[in-house]
């Protein structure tokens, strides 16, 4: 035991560790489902935009943007909710899912017609609208999906959450792939898309239904009131993030023009991938968070613990977003010298705000978990008013950078929000030295790479292969992760293996 808790010393008890130990199996399960996916799917997504052209699929980016805004809302933090409830207090399923269901339903749709009339009010007719509609359908079933899949989530059913998490991107992947012989239309694009969201939002209905049994339908309007009041901070957070995140494409496409907004949507689909990490991770932090709730040690060695797991991978992709980011638009073959420029200087700003999200994101997932969303959201919210406003000004002269650009600014706003808020709501204290020491391990990585990019001229495979193996040396010897942790954890899965 002594060794272990050297190992690891954020560790405080036997259990403790036992429970550590096996969330990261789930955490490593889940990130190599997604790396055998998502970076597949954003290749071909962009093989799509350069086949349907930058101008129509500027157009369809944005109303994607409005459609999922519009689905963020329709949410209104039931997801969270549910997830938070049902880890501290399991019966929260068999008395309040029979109103919750179809109180997700109805709001669903009635979103769905919000969403008609947002569009139409921007100025969207005809087969846009229509296109619109269906985007939204199919969003708005995603987001129900995220919902039940909660449940799962809460009963810490981590690695059947992993599989269903990329289904769907599975299903399209294949789907695009067999269209593009036979011709890939805007149309047949959006069909797919609709049918993927369908056949595992039936799938995971299915799968409830064995796990939990069929859950008999009675809304009941107090359950209902009470849980959409308990639930409205929670959905504050999730429109703010939702606006945060997402305008810059919509703002570009009716400020400026479709060809700004598809070159920001081909640079922040790479973002979206790489950050697919975070969302990826952080719900499962959002879930043991909630279950240590009242634990503050415990919370605290989560936190110290998953700082590293969080942020330590991101910064070798961070940095090669920085120094080869070109290399990441090599489908584009209609593209102008021009074009793919624009694409990359987006790239590597919006790379940066990926670096801040490393360092900081799950700040705001240990406050939201621990019901101090309201000074999350009035942060987020300050944030979208900052955004909008340098939107405003700067993308009618500078375009798709200035949305690039005005990202990274808010997201370093928030993120000195939530290290001021941390240890003044939560009681748990921030992990100083590794932050620095992960700070240190970046400026390492960025001046070891570019003198290997200035001086070596190196094919960049092997370019990558040399800074990755400098990142590893510098974790080492900074102290981020030591020698003697790995040969305690291997030591510790032995000894688990032979019990």
């Amino acid at each position: 035991m002594r060794l272990w808790h050297l190992a690891v010393g954020f560790f405080s008890t036997s259990l403790l560790s036992h429970r550590i130990k096996r969330f990261l199996g789930n955490i490593s399960f889940v990130v190599l489902l997604n790396l055998l996916v998502k970076p597949g799917w954003v290749v071909l997504e962009n093989v799509v935009q350069d086949r349907i052209g930058h101008e129509q699929f500027g157009t369809f980016t944005a109303i994607l943007t409005l459609a999922t805004i519009v689905a963020a809302i329709s949410d209104l933090g039931t997801t969270q909710l549910t997830t938070k409830r049902l880890a501290a207090a399991p019966g929260f399923f068999t008395d309040f899912f029979p109103t919750l269901l179809p109180l997700r339903a109805g709001l669903g749709i009635g979103f769905l017609l919000l969403t008609m009339v947002a569009g139409w009010l921007l100025g969207y007719r005809g087969h846009w609208l229509v296109l619109l509609a269906i985007t939204a359908a199919g969003l708005l079933l995603t987001q129900y999906t995220l919902f039940l899949r909660g449940v799962l989530q809460a009963h810490q059913r981590f690695n059947t959450d992993a599989v269903l998490s990329v289904l769907e991107r599975l299903l399209l992947l294949g789907l695009v792939l067999a269209l593009l012989p036979v011709g890939l239309s805007l149309d047949r694009y959006v069909g797919a898309r609709t049918v993927a969201v369908l056949f595992t939002f039936l799938l995971l209905v299915v799968l409830i239904r064995r796990l939990y049994g069929r859950v008999a339908l009675r809304p009941r309007w107090t359950q209902a009131r009470h849980l959409l009041l308990e639930s409205l901070p929670l959905a504050f957070i999730t429109l703010v993030y939702g606006l945060n995140e997402r305008i810059d494409m919509l703002m570009l496409e009716r400020i400026v023009s479709a060809k700004e907004a598809s070159y920001y949507a081909a640079a922040y689909r790479w973002v979206d991938a790489v950050m697919m990490y975070l969302w990826t991770v952080l719900p499962l932090f959002f879930a043991r968070f909630a279950f240590a709730t009242g634990r503050t040690q415990e919370q605290q060695d989560l936190l110290w613990f998953g700082q590293r797991v969080v942020t330590v991978p991101l910064l070798l992709v961070v940095g090669f977003g920085l120094f080869r980011g070109e290399l990441l638009f090599f489908q584009f073959k209609h593209s102008t010298p021009a074009e793919l420029l624009r694409m990359t200087q987006c790239l590597q700003v919006l790379f940066l705000n990926v670096l801040v999200h490393a360092f900081f994101a799950i700040y705001s997932t240990l406050l939201t978990s621990t019901d101090h969303e309201k000074p999350v959201s009035w942060l987020v919210t300050g944030s979208i008013v900052l955004n909008t406003g340098l939107n405003f000004l700067l993308m009618p002269r500078y375009g798709a950078l200035a949305g690039a650009f005005n990202t990274l600014l808010c997201a370093v706003f928030v993120s000195i929000g939530y290290v001021w808020l941390v240890p003044r709501r939560t009681g748990v204290q921030l992990p100083w030295g590794v932050l620095g020491r992960l700070a240190l391990a970046f400026v390492g990585l960025c001046g070891g790479w570019y003198l290997l990019r200035t001086y070596a001229g190196l094919p960049w495979w092997l370019e990558t292969g040399i800074a990755g193996i400098w990142l590893l040396l510098l974790i080492f010897a900074l102290g981020v992760v030591s020698v003697s942790e790995l040969k305690a954890l291997r030591t510790k899965s032995h000894g688990a293996t032979q019990e």
